[in-house]
């Protein structure tokens, strides 16, 4: 059972906790089982036992048995958001969560809690992603860090940082994907009823004028896209279906994903690609027609680049991973 050590400090908000206690600490039908082992983990009280309850709003308060210890000791240690930006986390946390990585746990940041993440040390010199609106006082605090606030999360494989609220959603998804695999994670966002994996990133919540016309959606379009990835689908494709020229297009579609058709399209045959490495034996030249990526050349090429490592790496790591799992009872 892979172990998750949520952080809680006072004065944190509540949907950042709320969010990873739903997704890990939750069991669910259809899941693999056993599925996480969660830990609300107090840190920073002042001297308080670790018993005592955490005020994180001043209508709510966290009770729980755990602590620094349990915290160090998890696979995963995650740390919500920040309760003030401009001030410092406390030193009990920085220290604990040092210490975890320096024993092999994987840290992951939700929205502002990229601000407790960097005064670590452990982003200094790498890409970390936090809530847009923060991202100046981020830079000026935080200068060796190179922040992206265009995209939904960063991952590093050891050190994961996520945007702002609802992208919390995402960067959960995100490791129950790369713990259990696309089917599980996709599994588990319909069960959210939240999309397995959002195109686009922060920008298209970026303050902006609004676009002229608000009533068309381009889901149906999205829909029959991804009903259709083994074609050759291109940009006139998609204008033709949405009955639409491609220039304008390729506006709505920027305006409502945040990034280009053809990305878009790469990113779900990336996406149905590991899909199928992951549930079968098919072999890549098979599944790069099943993709729409049409060689085995050009799947390795997208895939690699996309992904890390080439399918048959992959597939490999994957199956490993799930070999580690313990059995369910």
């Amino acid at each position: 059972m892979r172990s998750i050590a949520l952080a809680v400090t006072p004065g944190m908000p509540i949907f950042d906790l709320a969010v990873p206690c739903h997704v890990f600490g939750t069991d669910r039908p259809g899941l693999p089982d056993p599925w996480y082992e969660l830990r609300v983990c107090a840190i920073g009280l002042g001297g308080a036992e670790a018993s005592d309850p955490v005020a994180t709003r001043s209508w709510f308060a966290a009770h729980t048995p755990y602590g620094a210890e349990e915290l160090i000791a998890a696979d995963t240690v995650i740390v919500p958001a920040s309760a003030d930006v401009r001030g410092d986390p406390p030193e009990a946390l920085i220290a604990a969560l040092r210490e975890a990585h320096r024993r092999g746990a994987r840290i992951v940041s939700l929205c502002s809690g990229a601000f407790t993440l960097a005064a670590t040390g452990l982003l200094d010199g790498r890409t970390a992603a936090t809530h847009w609106m923060y991202a100046a006082l981020f830079a000026e605090r935080y200068p060796a860090v190179r922040l992206d606030p265009s995209v939904l999360y960063v991952d590093h494989g050891d050190v994961l940082t996520g945007a702002g609220s609802t992208a919390c959603i995402d960067v959960c998804l995100h490791l129950v994907r790369e713990d259990y695999g696309t089917e599980a994670a996709n599994t588990l966002a319909r069960q959210l009823v939240a999309p397995a994996h959002r195109p686009g990133g922060q920008a298209q919540y970026i303050e902006a004028p609004l676009p002229e016309r608000t009533d068309d959606s381009l889901a149906p379009l999205l829909h029959w896209a991804a009903e259709r990835l083994h074609e050759p689908l291109t940009v006139a494709d998609l204008a033709r279906r949405a009955h639409t020229s491609p220039r304008t297009l390729a506006r709505r579609f920027h305006a409502a994903t945040g990034t280009t058709p053809l990305r878009w399209l790469q990113g779900q045959r990336i996406a149905r690609a590991r899909e199928l490495l992951e549930g079968g034996d098919l072999p890549v030249d098979r599944i790069a027609e099943l993709c729409g990526l049409g060689t085995a050349a050009n799947l390795r090429r997208h895939f690699t680049r996309a992904v890390g490592v080439p399918p048959h790496d992959y597939r490999r790591a994957f199956r490993a991973r799930e070999a580690r799992t313990p059995a369910a009872v």
